[in-house]
């Protein structure tokens, strides 16, 4: 495995999550401020899974064409061009259709450096070379608030700051040779790749509901949260300070979460995980002092942190090997949908409570996932196998 082009785009892909950490924090505190409603503010942090969702209609056919580099340089652009634009102007629709751009080029460095990294990568070492790629990406996720927390200087500074380390990162990929995948054969239609995700909703549908309480729980927990927080008396300050604590609690036990689902079964574990991260979150509603949050959001990391990748696992155990493409497709845009209807639930929970009901909200549909979970988990892989 060639070291520097892993250690680039390892850095490219921790600036994507830097992008998305900072971003929707920053516009959710912002809106609040303008006295936007908590129901359009929520509707507009959806801009950016729009943006993603869009993406993955085109990203393949982009890629065959352009080859690993030029996509990402393409993407580099369309996060750069619209972070220097947003202090330009603050109209709504002006920032939703930035933040849409920002999501187009965060699926495109996303969808060529993971790729580029399957496809270079030996099989025995793919295991570990993809752990490291999704920590990096977490980690950058997990300092994208506190970047956010430097509007309290300028509202403008984390705009900048966030495009700078944009263009230090992507020109570093002008040090690496162009590449294209190496099938170049392949062609599906439309019509065919439909019928493929059909075939996986029909046998793994219970996987994909983890995929999709993970995008709700990214989104809201970071464009939803922020307006819970303001309007219980915590500062933005302490904002940039919880957020982190959910990526954090994820980063540090999602190794050996996936040790233990390899030993006591990923449809079990996983219904224990749901129902623990309902019972924190209800805890979070329940006591919100902020250093107790702090704790309880770190556990709830812990716990809910690593619904993606054991969704995408459990799924790889249900879907039949003909199908995985399509269902590691599907995996992405599931969690797309539910990063955009998780912000507009929570906002609309915000509202008919008069800001008071939040983490009600997720405790909520992390338990019906694990009851769901518990009920059909055993019977949908008796019938796989």
């Amino acid at each position: 495995m060639n070291k520097k082009r892993f250690f680039i785009l390892t850095i490219i892909v921790s600036i994507s999550g830097l992008t998305q950490g900072m971003l929707l924090p920053l516009i959710a505190i912002l809106l609040e401020k303008k006295d936007v409603t908590s129901f359009i503010n929520g509707l507009h942090a959806t801009s950016i899974y729009i943006g993603v969702f869009l993406a993955s209609l085109f990203l393949e056919q982009m890629l065959r064409k352009l080859g690993y580099k030029y996509l990402i340089l393409l993407g580099g652009l369309f996060i750069v061009i619209p972070l220097l634009l947003f202090p330009m102007n603050d109209d709504l629709i002006f920032w939703f259709l930035l933040r849409l751009l920002v999501g187009v080029g965060d699926n495109m460095l996303h969808f060529s450096t993971q790729s580029w990294l399957t496809e270079s990568t030996p099989k025995h070492m793919l295991g570990r070379t993809i752990s490291i790629y999704g920590l990096s990406f977490s980690l950058g996720f997990m300092l994208g608030p506190i970047i956010a927390m430097t509007q309290n200087i300028n509202e403008n500074i984390p705009f900048y700051l966030c495009a700078l380390l944009s263009i230090g990162a992507i020109l570093l990929v002008l040090l690496l040779s162009p590449e294209k995948p190496e099938d170049q054969t392949t062609h599906l239609t439309l019509k065919h790749t439909m019928i493929n995700f059909k075939d996986v909703l029909k046998v793994s549908w219970l996987a994909f509901l983890f995929p999709m309480m993970y995008g709700v729980l990214e989104a809201s927990l970071n464009s939803n949260l922020p307006v819970y927080a303001l309007n219980t008396g915590l500062t933005t300050t302490q904002i940039a300070i919880l957020l982190p604590m959910f990526s954090l609690g994820a980063i540090l036990f999602q190794v050996p979460i996936g040790t233990l689902s390899d030993v006591i079964g990923r449809s079990r574990l996983l219904t224990i995980l749901t129902a623990c991260g309902a019972t924190t979150f209800l805890l979070c509603q329940l006591f919100n002092q902020f250093y107790v949050l702090m704790a309880f959001i770190f556990i709830s990391g812990a716990c809910v942190g690593s619904l993606y990748s054991l969704g995408v696992t459990y799924m790889t155990e249900l879907t039949p090997k003909r199908l995985l493409p399509a269902g590691n497709i599907m995996c992405g845009i599931i969690f797309s949908i539910g990063s955009i209807f998780g912000p507009i639930g929570g906002g609309v929970t915000l509202s008919i409570s008069n800001n008071t009901q939040f983490f009600s909200y997720i405790a909520f549909i992390l338990c019906l996932i694990s009851l769901i979970t518990f009920f059909k988990g055993r019977q949908l892989r008796r019938f796989n196998q």
